[in-house]
Parts: C-alpha cells; sequence; structure tokens
C-alpha cells in the first residue's frame, strides 16, 4: 500500500483526468503537475482537504489542456477517438468494469466546450459541489450549473444509444464480426440498428476514413469490405476478446501482406440487440498501452 498520501489519491485522479481529456498519456501529464503543484503547496500549508484540494487542482489543470487541445483537434487529421483503456474480457476483470467511462460516453463529451466538460466530470461524476467547480472555471456558480446544464443536454442529445449488459454486447459483437468476415450482408443487416454510425481514428497514419459512416447500409457494406474482402490482404491475425472501457470489444493483432503491422481495437454500443456505433481505434500512438500485450 502506498504511504505518499498523493500516491493514494493518484488512481483517483487519474480517472478525473482521462474523463476530461480522453488520453491516458495527458491524464498521466496533468497529475504528474497536480503532483508538483501539491509539493509546492504543501510545503506553505495550503492543503487542508487533501482528496478536494486535489481534484479541483486537476481540474483547472485538464481546463488548460482542453483548451490548448482544442485547436490541436480542430486540425486532427480524420476522425478522433479517445485512447482506449483495454484489459482482459475475464470474470476477474469484469468485477472492474462498471467503474470505467465508457468510450461512447468520451466521443461525445469531445463535443462539449472544455467548460462545459469540466463542469459536468467534476459535479456529475465526482460530486464537487458547484461552488468549487465555479471557483475551477473561475466563474459564478450560477455560470458553472448553466455550463454543467448544457453539458448534459448535449450528452443526452449526442450519445449513441447503448442500453445492453455485457453479456448482450459480446453476442452481438461477435455475431457482428462473423457476418463481417464471410461478407454476409443479411446477417450484417440483422444486427445493426437502421442509425448505426461507425467511426475509425487513424491519425493520419493508418487508414481509417476521414467522416464517420453513417446508416445500415453503408456500415454493413464498409466492414464487409474491411474484415472481409480486406482479410485476403493480412496474415497471421489473431482477434482477442477484451474489455474497452469496461465494454464489449476486441483487440486485433497480426501484419499486412507487405510487411506492416495490424493492430486495431474495435467496440461497439449495443441497444435492443443491434449495434448502434461501431468505434474502432487504428491510431497507433494511441495504442501503445495494448502493442505489448501477450
Amino acid at each position: 500500500m502506498p504511504s505518499d498520501p498523493f500516491e493514494v489519491e493518484r488512481p483517483h485522479l487519474l480517472a478525473v483526468a482521462y474523463r476530461m481529456l480522453g488520453s491516458r498519456a495527458e491524464a498521466e501529464d496533468a497529475v504528474q503537475e497536480a503532483w508538483l503543484r501539491y509539493h509546492k503547496a504543501q510545503a506553505g500549508g495550503e492543503i487542508h482537504d487533501l482528496r478536494g484540494w486535489l481534484t479541483t487542482v486537476t481540474g483547472r489543470i485538464c481546463l488548460d489542456i482542453l483548451k490548448s487541445a482544442r485547436v490541436r483537434r480542430e486540425a486532427y487529421p480524420g476522425q478522433w477517438l479517445p485512447e482506449p483503456v483495454v484489459t482482459s474480457d475475464d470474470p476477474a476483470e469484469r468485477v472492474t468494469q462498471r467503474q470505467e467511462v465508457s468510450l461512447a460516453l468520451l466521443v461525445v463529451l469531445e463535443k462539449l466546450t472544455p467548460e462545459q466538460r469540466v463542469a459536468v466530470v467534476l459535479h456529475d461524476a465526482f460530486a464537487v459541489p458547484f461552488d468549487e467547480v465555479a471557483a475551477v472555471l473561475n466563474t459564478t456558480v450560477s455560470a458553472a450549473r448553466q455550463h454543467a446544464s448544457r453539458g448534459r443536454r448535449a450528452i443526452s442529445e449526442g450519445q449513441a444509444r447503448h442500453t445492453a449488459d455485457l453479456p448482450e454486447q459480446r453476442k452481438v459483437l461477435d455475431a457482428f464480426l462473423a457476418a463481417a468476415a464471410s461478407g454476409d450482408l443479411q446477417a450484417l443487416a440483422a444486427v445493426l440498428a437502421p442509425e448505426v454510425v461507425a467511426i475509425g481514428d487513424g491519425g493520419g497514419v493508418v487508414s481509417a476514413g476521414r467522416n464517420p459512416i453513417f446508416g445500415l447500409d453503408k456500415v454493413a457494406r464498409f466492414y464487409a469490405g474491411v474484415l472481409g474482402r480486406g482479410a485476403e490482404q493480412t496474415r497471421d491475425v489473431t482477434v482477442e476478446p477484451v474489455l474497452v472501457n469496461g465494454g464489449a470489444g476486441v483487440l486485433v493483432r497480426g501484419e499486412y501482406r507487405d510487411g506492416r503491422p495490424l493492430l486495431f481495437v474495435l467496440t461497439v454500443t449495443v441497444a435492443d440487440g443491434r449495434i448502434t456505433a461501431v468505434y474502432n481505434q487504428l491510431n497507433p500512438a494511441k495504442l501503445r498501452s495494448v502493442g505489448d500485450r501477450g
């Protein structure tokens, strides 16, 4: 067990920062900056409620990162998806899956303003009072409440429907992968919702499409091509069932015929027995933590 009070709080702070930033690397940087500020403040005797103080400091750091990241992400090549948290799909791991924030939620959080995102995460996910949220945002309590309200509304309107439990997610995902691999468009139509959207993030390094794909027919044909006919261009492919941010997903590894490495993480949202969204992370920079899985 860690004896340093900051180390006791580190997992909590990483959870706060990851929900705000959607990047494990950026979250770790934010927490490291919080550590530096903690040691400076500790020397001055400024800290009375350690968790509260660290949470608000981390919130301020993340707000600054979000404001600067907004410009970078507007210039991002293609579609942007969060960096996934990938864990083994076994009973021991499933116990902790409720603690993970879903990829679908992170995707829609990305559409909020930095102020809305910080307000929603701090207040709704971590029960930070609005007076403290207002201090983080350097605004009034009324304005902080308004940021949170607008953020919740955007989440409600923009998030893909996702009501299935983990066993149903796995069942539907397996059916989707089998149908796509065989190129069976009729079977794909049976597991895709009419409003389904597919988003792929290649980071400008791996081909992933610059725009989302909307609608059952287009998504079915796309994945029948990628996972069906496209399989002829790959070799030594393994498909490992995993948890992606606590939801059903797969980690795919292998190589292309020309020797290039093949690595991606795919996960879905499911409602009423059908897939409402497909998220495919192919950007190597966001898959460093999963590339070495045994």
